[in-house]
């Protein structure tokens, strides 16, 4: 019996999709970097606040220099940001007892509102905590009936 025709479809070409065969090195490699990101994204704390000018996004980065962090803005309303942290070499003599400090990728996405102004975003890097701040757009002016002068024929 053939699965497909239970409504199971489109599960199963995403699966076929995901296994085929000819590019499986390059799937693999799109399933460990989609992986690796939803981790990221799941594990970077974040706070949203919005003021009556503008939205403010608090983001954990412990441990990254200002320099290690990248905020882009993608697909027009999407706003990105990253970092990672690299373990710390080791010393000759020198052994860990013990590693809780998160190490590897830190990432966030927030889709923007339509009123964000996109030209006016800033960001902030204090004491592990990036600070982007996004300004909103003034609000549209209402329109104004318009009059249209009446003529004599």
């Amino acid at each position: 019996m053939d699965i497909r025709l239970m409504g199971f479809d489109p599960i199963l070409n995403a699966f076929h999709h995901i296994l085929d065969e000819d590019n499986q090195d390059n799937k693999s490699t799109q399933a460990r970097t989609y992986a690796r990101d939803a981790k990221a994204m799941a594990s970077t704390p974040a706070d949203v606040k919005e003021y009556p000018n503008s939205y403010v996004f608090a983001v954990d980065m412990p441990g990254l220099k200002s320099g290690e962090i990248k905020v882009q803005v993608e697909e027009d309303n999407v706003l990105v940001v990253s970092g990672e942290r690299k373990r710390e070499e080791e010393k000759e003599g020198v052994k860990y007892v013990r590693m809780e400090r998160r190490v590897g990728k830190f990432m966030r996405k927030f889709i923007l509102p339509e009123n964000a102004n996109l030209e006016a975003i800033k960001a902030v890097c204090q004491d592990g905590v990036l600070t982007v701040t996004v300004d909103k757009l003034p609000p549209p002016e209402p329109k104004k009936p318009k009059t249209i002068q009446v003529q004599i024929a």
